[in-house]
């Protein structure tokens, strides 16, 4: 008996399209990022028996486009939100670079932890977080397709944890907005990856601006 979870990032905001942290902060889906999730619903085809969702705004209308004319509703999980970025939040790459040079150095090349300024402390919390989470949603629907809508950070802390990785992989794995990540797990909750950044759904003319 497989159970199948379906890990789908949100459709692109404005702070994506500028490349911003977005973290704890509830940024709205954009116009391009509702367009990504009806191309999702179609590729879909509601082919999940349960949606479960972080709690944040990007997430949820993510989640309601793809089960819209479905008997079913997203279930909003709070353990699904994103990580909590501290201070870096609001910020590009570029600035954290620079204002943050030895942490963010710390962060990209601590293999325990990976700490971060304030917030969630770190990935490593944030991966404990998820795959208690999403493990949890696992064991409740046994054989079932289950759809979960979140947000890039968590994801990816999410494989870390349900793999056991070290927190440097965080930073080799990249999903674009609305990807799919498809991992299958047996009747003794063994995980392996089917699919990872699925994008295929959308137009080869529409960018993807927000890669983590």
């Amino acid at each position: 008996m497989i159970t199948k979870l379906l890990l789908i990032r949100h459709g692109e905001t404005e702070w994506n399209a500028l490349g911003k942290f977005q973290g704890s902060k509830n940024i709205d889906l954009s116009n391009a990022g509702i367009k990504q999730a009806g191309y999702l619903k179609e590729r879909l085809d509601g082919a999940f028996d349960c949606i479960y969702t972080s709690p944040l705004n990007r997430a949820q209308k993510t989640a309601e486009i793809l089960c819209s004319d479905m008997n079913i509703s997203p279930i909003v999980t709070k353990n699904l939100r994103e990580i909590d970025f501290g201070e870096w939040e609001g910020l590009t790459i570029d600035e954290i670079k620079n204002i943050y040079g030895k942490e963010f150095a710390l962060w990209r090349n601590d293999e325990i932890n990976a700490p971060l300024c304030g917030g969630e402390q770190s990935i490593k919390l944030a991966s404990i977080r998820a795959k208690r989470c999403v493990l949890d949603i696992v064991n409740n629907n046994k054989g079932k397709t289950i759809a979960i809508v979140a947000h890039g950070g968590i994801i990816k802390a999410t494989i870390l944890g349900i793999f056991d990785l070290k927190m440097t992989m965080y930073h080799k794995i990249t999903l674009g907005n609305t990807a799919i990540s498809e991992i299958h797990f047996n009747e003794n909750n063994e995980a392996k990856i089917v699919t990872l950044n699925d994008t295929s759904h959308l137009p080869k003319d529409m960018e993807i601006k927000s890669y983590v």
